[in-house]
């Protein structure tokens, strides 16, 4: 039997660019993608008192040479300071979660969450080993930044469930797939995971989980402190 997998503070869940303009309705959608927010959201749920909470999001500038307008292949997407750019408000991040923003140079294209961010930096920082990556899109941003990650050592897990591709040529996805495959990454849905200490009916969490919970959370906080100012920290109005 496959041993489950259980969570630690060198582990780190990283939400791909669950952002409106990918949304259905949205200036880029993915096919589906709002099924994956209740998915997200347990996940969530599931790391964010043992383990780090890490979301990105595409913040281009107006001219972003990805864009139509500029002879890219996208029409203009999540633009800084647009509504489509925030966060779904469905998704229900953390207050403490560390928002790394990506493609934020005009001239440069970058679809891992690595290309020109301080995510390397802050991993060390956090001491994360373990890499779970969910969101959109699979076969850009999600293999892209999984190939980095093993590029840095990284322990690296596509969460399959809470992961939806574009698919522009029938087939990218399940390429997709193969090249993180082949990357040494590994394939978890929620199903692989041990049961968490907050599935414990209410009143019957034992007392050593209550206190490992609170020496994680001040640790976070410690953390917190060291985080950049910026591009790459939470905008409180996009809760």
């Amino acid at each position: 039997m496959k041993q489950k997998l259980t969570l630690s503070s060198s582990d780190a869940l990283l939400v791909t660019d669950m952002q409106i303009d990918f949304l259905p309705g949205g200036a880029l959608p993915v096919a589906n993608a709002d099924e994956l927010i209740p998915v997200i959201n347990s996940y969530i749920k599931r790391f964010e008192n043992t383990a780090h909470i890490i979301a990105s999001r595409d913040w281009h500038p107006l001219n972003h040479m990805s864009f139509k307008e500029q002879g890219g292949p996208w029409p203009p997407h999540c633009v800084q300071n647009t509504a489509g750019a925030k966060f779904t408000p469905d998704l229900k991040l953390p207050s403490e979660t560390l928002v790394i923003s990506k493609a934020t140079d005009p001239t440069r294209e970058a679809y891992s969450v690595f290309d020109g961010t301080p995510l390397e930096e802050e991993l060390r920082k956090m001491d994360v080993k373990r890499l779970f990556v969910a969101g959109v899109a699979t076969d850009y941003c999600v293999v892209n930044t999984v190939l980095d990650a093993r590029k840095l050592g990284l322990e690296t897990f596509v969460l399959m469930d809470a992961t939806l591709g574009i698919d522009v040529t029938p087939g990218d996805v399940d390429r997709a797939v193969d090249v993180i495959v082949k990357s040494g990454a590994q394939q978890a849905t929620s199903a692989d995971f041990q049961a968490v200490e907050d599935e414990l009916p209410l009143g019957e969490e034992l007392p050593e989980a209550l206190a490992d919970k609170s020496l994680v959370r001040a640790d976070r906080k410690q953390h917190a402190r060291l985080r950049p100012k910026g591009a790459n920290k939470r905008i409180p109005t996009e809760r």
